[in-house]
């Protein structure tokens, strides 16, 4: 299948979802989906640099973050739509990436993983303590109730919702694309053996920067319309723990070498997750992770694409 059918059919698939949503008028629907989305797209920016180059990186909540004081810094400055400011967010984050990739990547396994763990425990500290986008107390971000398009008003978690199913679809294609393509192989090269792939002529560090960087920027996209989302944000909730953890999860559970874990795993994680948040308490959504990475660790070890991959090539041998 070609990357222009592939496209078509994910955005068939995404306008089928916000039709469904339209058509149940169910706000929870809206608010819940929305978190679902936004893990979608974090999963699947980790998985460009974590599953297919094989970095682990803990620095997701850093690029996120990002994205969201962005858009902070410029609706205090000069309110934007918040498309405008998704692309803000990707080019600070990509940019920021870029120079993260450039002073780290030279390192390798641990090391890699402790230096981004770092990065994400600098921005932080320097977030706390700039005062124009909120500081420590945090800021708040006043929107309207509604959004009118062409006469038509859209009330504005309906909106956030469609834009955050737009980012997810165009995650999910550029990482279709790219595992498709001499990027991609050269990516799988890496992960599987950098000495050998320098060998070949892959150049590596070239190579990694642009997952470091395409990784960073769809981060900062799902971070930027994050202040509209919740209301209020401050360093603790842009910061949170639960942004690392759910984007190494929700690959290492639906699998890292394809486009496909990323999504299978957000969305089932994702969703256990709010079942949780209303039946018991959002308080145990990283016993959920815990419990289910280690089941699927267990079980399935190269998550439920490659069980089922495993599973079919023993089928067609019996």
């Amino acid at each position: 299948m070609n990357t222009t059918t592939f496209s078509t059919i994910v955005a068939a698939v995404g306008l089928a979802v916000l039709a469904y949503a339209h058509w149940l008028g169910v706000d929870y629907f809206y608010f819940a989906g929305y978190t679902i989305l936004q893990f979608v797209v974090l999963a699947t920016a980790w998985n460009i640099l974590g599953g297919y180059c094989g970095y682990v990186n803990f620095g997701t909540a850093a690029f996120f973050a990002l994205g969201a004081y962005s858009a902070v810094f410029v609706h205090k400055f000069h309110p934007l739509p918040i498309p405008v400011l998704i692309v803000i967010g990707a080019v600070v984050s990509g940019i920021v990436g870029l120079g993260m990739g450039y002073l780290t990547l030279r390192l390798r396994g641990a090391f890699f993983s402790i230096a981004t763990l770092a990065m994400a425990v600098v921005f932080q500290t320097l977030v706390v303590n700039w005062e124009y986008v909120g500081g420590s107390r945090g800021a708040y971000i006043i929107h309207p109730e509604n959004v009118e398009f062409a006469g038509y008003k859209v009330h504005y978690i309906e909106y956030l919702f469609t834009l955050m199913l737009l980012l997810a679809v165009i995650a999910i294609v550029t990482a279709r694309t790219i595992e498709r393509s001499q990027l991609g192989f050269g990516f799988a090269t890496i992960r599987d053996d950098e000495l050998a792939a320098e060998a070949c002529g892959v150049p590596t560090l070239r190579v990694k920067l642009i997952a470091t960087t395409l990784s960073g920027a769809f981060m900062g996209m799902a971070g930027a319309p994050f202040p509209y989302y919740i209301g209020y944000v401050q360093p603790q909730s842009a910061f949170a723990l639960d942004y690392a953890v759910n984007s190494i999860a929700m690959p290492m559970i639906g699998g890292t070498t394809s486009w496909v874990g990323p999504l299978v795993g957000s969305i089932l994680l994702g969703s256990a997750q709010q079942y949780a948040t209303v039946t018991i308490s959002s308080a145990v959504n990283l016993l959920i992770v815990g419990l289910m990475l280690v089941a699927f660790v267990i079980i399935a070890p190269n998550g439920l694409i490659g069980l089922v991959q495993e599973r079919m090539r023993a089928w067609r041998k019996s």
